[in-house]
């Protein structure tokens, strides 16, 4: 099917099942704060679909970078700025990351939700071979140690130089 034809076809079924509606007040451009009621029954589940296939399909810090230029991006297009080179410089970093990005998503649609019930793809980064904490070649939880300790590095040094302040702060803690 063609891009229109899918999402025509997504926007039936998003109809059906009260999908997309969102009510929100937005910051325009010009500083005032408008309201708008929007729906985009074909878009949400799209966007479910493909953000589902990418938890499987891009590494962990390629998908956070994507996820932080994305409000840029947004912003750009929000804003007009299509045509600009800043939103062709971002599209190539997005488009980047979307080479691997293929494969087949079920979805449940039902009273305004969209719920994500399999995912498979033929270039997917997980493996439950190498998701385990068992005693095996895979991971050894002894390797933690050292990655926690230069973690918390920062930590003990703030609370050699600054012990009062540590001590009110787990104060508050214990408190709530």
């Amino acid at each position: 099917m063609s891009p229109a034809t899918i999402l025509t076809q997504l926007n039936a079924y998003g109809n059906k099942h009260g999908i997309g509606r969102i009510d929100i007040v937005e910051n325009r451009m010009v500083g005032m704060k408008a309201r708008g009621c929007y729906e985009t029954p074909g878009g949400t589940i799209m966007l479910k679909a493909h953000r589902a296939i990418e938890s499987i399909t891009l590494d962990r810090e390629e998908a956070h970078m994507k996820d932080e230029l994305m409000p840029k991006y947004a912003k750009l297009i929000y804003n007009g700025l299509w045509w600009s080179p800043e939103r062709r410089m971002l599209q190539a970093a997005i488009d980047a990351t979307q080479d691997q990005v293929q494969g087949d998503v079920k979805l449940k649609l039902y009273k305004g939700s969209v719920t994500v019930v399999g995912r498979k793809s033929d270039r997917t980064l997980y493996s439950e071979e190498h998701s385990t904490f068992e005693a095996d070649d895979v991971y050894d939880q002894k390797d933690a140690e050292g990655f926690i300790r230069l973690n918390a590095l920062r930590f003990m040094i703030e609370g050699k130089k600054q012990p009062e302040r540590i001590a009110t702060l787990i104060g508050k803690v214990e408190e709530d």
